[in-house]
């Protein structure tokens, strides 16, 4: 079992910075995929950004391309969102994903991880 837990979020104003963290518990080792979704109310949970823990290729969502840096510290077992320029639209529950399993292409679909952490919030106010 893996447990995540996830830590950074809280309010920003427009055009501010916040640096998300998860931390990876239990048996890690193997972890193929690493990701952040977020979720706004009313809203489908949407893929933001992965990153394969073995060659660190990652894919990011065209809505934060440019602003957001995923990154992880392997030694440590933690993932990191580093999030700037943000947005009232950012405005979301942020949560913390992975799995073992192998893809073709780095995923972004969350049917295609099976561990989650409880999310963090983040709001940005225009």
């Amino acid at each position: 079992q893996v447990q995540l837990v996830e830590s950074g979020g809280g309010s920003v104003q427009g055009g501010g910075s916040l640096r998300l963290s998860c931390a990876a518990f239990g048996y890690t080792n193997g972890i193929t995929y690493m990701a952040w979704f977020r979720q706004a109310p009313g809203k489908e949970r949407e893929g933001v950004a992965t990153i394969s823990t073995y060659t660190s290729t990652t894919y990011y969502a065209d809505s934060v391309k440019g602003r957001f840096t995923i990154s992880q510290d392997n030694a440590k077992g933690t993932l990191y969102l580093q999030m700037n320029t943000l947005k009232p639209e950012d405005t979301a529950m942020y949560y913390c994903a992975a799995d073992f399993r192998f893809w073709k292409d780095v995923p972004a679909d969350p049917r295609n991880f099976r561990y989650w952490g409880q999310g963090t919030q983040v709001t940005v106010s225009s």
